[in-house]
């Protein structure tokens, strides 16, 4: 019996928390995609991509809170994620034989899509070039 009680209390609580606000928190949701290109313009695949949500909004899961996405790109360049906050977001994008890409935006639209551009590495610096000659 208290299994139950306690069961059915859960459920309740469980509802009038994610209810009321889901419906709060939609209008605060974006869809972000983020498009990878290199400096010729063809797609970057599986570029690694890393979302962090730096204005103190996080995306809420009944198991933890989410603070960031890491996912890769898609053969087109592209990595698409579905709901992430609105405000100030850091994008971070790293593929083998380009620069790392970091970028801190403020976005608030409903949708948006980031273009990130990856250059190729630049060539290696050395102190000790001059004594060579």
């Amino acid at each position: 019996m208290r299994t139950l009680v306690r069961a059915l209390f859960t459920l309740a609580f469980s509802i009038l928390l994610i209810v009321p606000g889901h419906s709060l928190l939609a209008s605060d949701m974006m869809k972000l995609t983020i498009k990878v290109v290199d400096e010729r313009g063809k797609p970057v695949d599986r570029a690694n991509v890393r979302v962090v949500f730096k204005q103190g909004r996080k995306v809420y899961n009944l198991k933890k809170i989410i603070h960031s996405w890491e996912l890769k790109t898609a053969q087109d360049g592209t990595a698409r994620i579905p709901a992430v906050p609105k405000g100030d977001i850091l994008v971070q994008v790293s593929a083998p034989f380009y620069q790392t890409y970091g970028d801190t935006q403020t976005i608030e639209d409903d949708e948006h899509t980031v273009e990130v551009v990856l250059k190729s590495p630049q060539k290696q610096y050395s102190v000790h070039e001059d004594l060579k000659k």
